[in-house]
């Protein structure tokens, strides 16, 4: 099934995103063996220092968790030559970044492997993802994440705060196209502001875990199906704007004109929907 969605998905990602691809009609060359990369970069001295990390990465699989040793560490496995990673290593600044890819140079696209595996360290980061056509796993859990930045296109990705951020996180900011996004945990991420920008996809964003300060939600989304998910002991509220939206909601929600109230206890998540013609499911 995969295969099927890499074929169609790299080809929307085309329009929807711009990490390395050019495209160019002649030549052939077919999917190799398997190669891999480790990749493993130590700690900096100061580990109390933030670290910039950004990956840049068109299309395949990509994981992300944490459990490193090092600062980072995992393996990229590919069979087209022109995808082997490269690392960039600046002062306080690291890009890992998938070669060029010449579309012309691989017509059996059903072929093409491009699988990375990596696991990050203890440190402070500011991390930024930016994707296109691809399948994703990120777990966040525990990891200490200053900002958080993902733009994508055309994908499936389930990110997962199991554990709570050790520390405040500013921004998390997740742009993405016609997706499948499922994001769990995210009371976990610690976050003061949070933007979801989003086409025509199926989305949901799940509120679950430790709420330890006021959070502010900002989504964007156009002809999509978005499910909210509020665990009943944080207290809500949900405004929406925008075009004819189906919205449905469960037990314990007030509603007043286009705002959804519900009462609890301790910190509140304040949340701001502008929505083209979809359905939103509001539950806990």
């Amino acid at each position: 099934m995969f295969r099927k969605f890499f074929l169609i998905a790299l080809v929307l990602s085309l329009g929807l995103t711009a990490c390395g691809f050019r495209v160019s009609i002649p030549g052939v060359q077919d999917a190799g063996p398997m190669m891999s990369d480790e990749i493993v970069l130590p700690m900096p001295g100061d580990v109390t220092e933030t670290v910039d990390l950004s990956f840049m990465f068109s299309a395949g699989t990509l994981q992300l968790h944490p459990g490193s040793s090092a600062l980072i560490s995992g393996t990229a496995s590919y069979n087209v030559a022109q995808l082997k990673p490269e690392v960039t290593v600046t002062a306080g600044r690291i890009q890992i970044a998938q070669g060029d890819w010449e579309i012309g140079d691989i017509p059996a696209l059903s072929n093409i492997r491009n699988e990375w595996d990596f696991a990050l360290g203890t440190v402070p980061f500011d991390l930024s993802i930016e994707a296109g056509a691809y399948e994703a796993e990120f777990e966040f859990g525990g990891l200490s994440i200053e900002n958080l930045t993902i733009k994508d296109g055309a994908s499936n990705v389930d990110l997962t705060f199991s554990d709570p951020n050790p520390i405040e996180m500013t921004l998390f900011r997740y742009e993405t196209g016609a997706s499948n996004v499922s994001l769990t945990g995210l009371a976990n991420a610690n976050f003061a502001s949070m933007v979801f920008d989003g086409g025509a996809g199926n989305y949901t964003l799940d509120f679950s875990g430790d709420l330890r300060r006021h959070g502010t939600v900002t989504i964007e989304i156009g002809v999509s199906n978005m499910t909210l998910v509020i665990p009943e002991s944080i207290p809500a509220q949900i405004t929406i704007e925008g075009g004819l939206s189906n919205v449905t909601h469960g037990s314990g929600w007030a509603k007043n004109g286009n705002t959804y109230t519900q009462e609890g206890s301790g910190p509140q998540l304040t949340i701001m929907i502008e929505m083209g013609a979809g359905n939103l499911t509001i539950t806990r």
